[in-house]
């Protein structure tokens, strides 16, 4: 007989869940939200479109590096002090970028920014699977996937809601109510792990081993291909289509709007069908997306890119539930955080790689690095080559994904 749970541990679980969610939703956040104010800060800092997108850059950069650093120190000194201290270094970071009086500032604000939302990202991913059970973990994992996935795509919504209200600099003050929420729940939600300073981790070779090799590949192109999407997106929006920067918010919430829906399913299909065929469906929906939004956007405007991201987004929300699952799953408790930075990592490399290389290839196909000064035709024309190569880029990932699990199987 299945013993049930009592509303003491019932609430308490949903303090831990609350909080881990809200601190993965601030990294996703911070991701996303200062893609939108791109064109804004070019105008204010009377900078070029290569100058400005270090903001965007610097804090994926400095969270790259620093992902597989936090899972480390979370094994080693506790994975709840690790946390609060990156909730620390993340709301400092905001405040600073609130008040950047210049472009460097603002860029070197958002690389300390980027420290601190890799320690919420990575540790929050290890703790929600620290307090999962054996039958829950898909849909803890989907519970993550969807609120990275929905602070990653409601940046440019939040962006273009605040950017006409309180201008380029409400899109950091915004942030820092939410961090100190994040902090005070951590202190007074996440339970403590005493004696874990005397642990050492296991070493990273150890942990790193060819079966974890292709979920780290594949996470890593799908990132790259979600994150062109929120840095072709507004762009296309804007400057092909002739939207107001609130219309373009508008739009981009198609997104969050399918996340909130699909995440928790996904997990459940997680738990119930098991990591590889949802993996799989997952990976097909986004080389469908991918495609549609190299070709539906060109015949139907704004009605055919909202189509594709109908398809991309419960595609991306499938893959990130099978995926980190497959990960974690039988992960020893001392290398969750290790591993979970291994993913972060994987993850946040695709993202400059979205928001650097694919964003070069689609200034290439516009033909310009003067975005202000194309017309609406090349603006169109860079979109859907950056998409043709992302369709690409999705068929990789499905193969990859194929090759782990046959090398698995035998």
């Amino acid at each position: 007989m299945n013993a049930v749970p009592s509303p003491v541990a019932t609430w308490h679980q949903a303090g831990i869940t609350v909080t881990l969610s809200l601190a993965m939703l601030l990294a996703a956040l911070g991701t996303s939200i200062a893609n939108i104010a791109l064109p804004s800060l070019a105008t204010a800092f009377a900078a070029p479109f290569g100058a400005v997108q270090a903001v965007v850059v610097a804090y994926l950069a400095t969270l790259t590096v620093s992902v597989l650093l936090a899972g480390r120190l979370g094994d080693r000194f506790g994975l709840r002090p690790m946390l609060l201290l990156g909730l620390a270094i993340f709301a400092l970071a905001a405040l600073a970028c609130a008040l950047a009086p210049s472009l460097p500032w603002l860029i070197a604000a958002r690389a300390l920014q980027g420290i601190g939302a890799a320690f919420l990202m990575t540790l929050s991913m290890a703790l929600m699977r620290q307090s999962a059970s054996a039958a829950t973990i898909g849909r803890a994992m989907g519970l993550l996937g969807t609120v990275s996935a929905l602070g990653t795509a409601l940046g440019p919504t939040l962006g273009g809601l605040l950017i006409p209200l309180a201008g380029w600099r409400g899109i950091f003050w915004v942030q820092l109510p939410l961090a100190a929420i994040a902090l005070l729940l951590a202190a007074t939600k996440l339970p403590r792990e005493p004696g874990r300073a005397q642990v050492r981790p296991p070493s990273l070779w150890s942990v790193l081993h060819w079966r974890l090799l292709p979920n780290l590949v594949v996470n890593l192109l799908v990132a790259a291909v979600m994150m062109t999407t929120l840095v072709v997106g507004p762009f296309y929006l804007g400057m092909a289509l002739g939207l107001a920067a609130g219309q373009v918010g508008l739009v981009m919430a198609i997104g969050p709007a399918i996340s909130i829906v699909a995440g928790m399913p996904s997990g459940r299909l997680v738990d119930a069908w098991g990591a590889g065929p949802v993996l799989s469906i997952g990976l097909a929906l986004l080389a469908i997306g991918a495609a549609l939004l190299a070709m539906l956007p060109g015949l139907l405007g704004v009605w055919g890119y909202g189509l594709a991201i109908v398809v991309l987004t419960p595609g991306y929300q499938l893959f990130q539930a099978a995926n980190n699952t497959a990960a974690l799953a039988d992960i020893a408790t001392n290398q969750r955080g290790t591993v979970s930075g291994l993913l972060g990592l994987s993850r946040n490399i695709g993202l400059m790689t979205g928001a650097s290389a694919m964003g070069a290839v689609f200034a290439w196909g516009v033909g310009t690095s003067d975005l202000a000064q194309a017309t609406a035709a090349a603006i169109a024309a860079g979109m859907q080559l950056t998409f043709v190569l992302a369709t690409g880029l999705m068929l990789l990932a499905a193969g990859t994904a194929w090759f782990g699990r046959t090398r698995t199987a035998q």
